[in-house]
């Protein structure tokens, strides 16, 4: 019982992996499900070969040949055994490999499968964020966010991967496949959601120092949530508040070189180095997935980003500690 509980334990801790957020085993969309398919058919067939192979070799371990007087005298019985064993061996290879390759090479297809009717989203590799794009339409003007992507539950979604600086992957395991992002070049992913929920994806290419903290969330609304958000993400940022707090940090942010860096639609920050932080403070974390979105949050990231994230490209703007209160303050406020 003990070794069996020893061996148990292992095996529970990997099969604990199968599931969550972020897996390629529970597959949420029909991109992912067909990889989901595709990893398992492969699990398979290397199962069978694997279990052939030791069932041969134990039988060859454990087969007594009878002794023979002269050892150079062929027998032409067993030769021939030999040989259409061989070539069975050498056809059963050609064809399980050929199968793998042409099931890989269909999957891989239907990945970058759209329709000019899905919904496009262009999504740009930064270093180390997302720079999220949906496209417009008579009825839909053009709305930026970054590092959360919200799509409908049941309709294909076209993402166009840009890199910007280095070579980026786009990973969501639970809804799609990975497909790079390469400066200079536009690559196409179809992800789509069966059913609504919160997917990490991760970029899946190592991508500098902070490769590791550049995380981004893909919200799978229902139709009618999906546009109340498309509809309030698509609008500037609040004009004013009743809270002097709120109305002081949008004077500093204002009038240092925050604005420079990043826009807020409704305001003279026009920057376009970092991410666009019209309704930041209704994204789930910030930093690419670093820290949740709470008012002591920003306030950290704000005050040192540089600790936070070594070697990203957002500079310390000293404040005072009533301005960091204000400022923090204003980004919590903006939904």
């Amino acid at each position: 019982m003990r070794l069996a509980g020893r061996l148990l334990t292992p095996a529970l801790l990997l099969l604990s992996n199968c599931s969550g957020w972020q897996s390629a085993l529970d597959a949420q969309g029909t991109p992912a499900q067909l990889l989901e398919q595709l990893i398992l058919g492969i699990i398979a067939a290397c199962a069978v070969v694997w279990l052939a192979v030791v069932a041969v070799l134990g039988r060859a371990l454990c087969r007594r040949r009878p002794p023979t007087g002269a050892p150079l005298v062929l027998d032409e019985r067993r030769e021939r055994r030999m040989m259409i064993a061989v070539v069975a061996g050498i056809a059963a290879t050609v064809v399980t490999i050929t199968g793998f390759t042409a099931a890989s090479f269909m999957t891989t297809r239907s990945l970058a499968a759209a329709s000019p009717a899905d919904l496009t989203i262009k999504v740009r590799g930064k270093q180390w964020w997302w720079d999220v794009e949906y496209a417009g339409s008579a009825s839909q003007p053009v709305l930026k966010t970054a590092n959360e992507i919200h799509i409908p539950v049941g309709r294909s979604v076209r993402v166009e991967l840009e890199g910007d600086d280095v070579i980026h992957s786009f990973w969501v395991p639970s809804l799609a496949g990975k497909q790079d992002l390469i400066p200079g070049r536009t690559n196409v992913l179809t992800m789509r959601a069966e059913r609504s929920g919160i997917y990490r994806g991760q970029c899946a290419e190592f991508c500098g120092l902070q490769h590791a903290h550049m995380a981004f969330l893909v919200v799978a609304d229902d139709a009618d949530a999906f546009r109340d958000w498309a509809r309030t993400q698509a609008g500037p940022a609040a004009p004013e508040s009743s809270d002097p707090l709120i109305d002081k940090g949008r004077e500093v942010f204002l009038s240092k070189p925050c604005a420079a860096c990043h826009a807020i639609r409704g305001t003279s920050a026009k920057g376009v180095t970092g991410p666009d932080l019209t309704h930041v403070g209704g994204r789930r974390y910030i930093a690419a997935g670093l820290l949740p979105t709470t008012l002591g949050s920003l306030a950290a990231w704000i005050a040192d980003p540089q600790t936070l994230k070594p070697g990203n490209n957002m500079p310390l703007v000293p404040l005072a500690p009533e301005e960091l209160r204000a400022v923090a303050a204003y980004m919590s406020s903006l939904k």
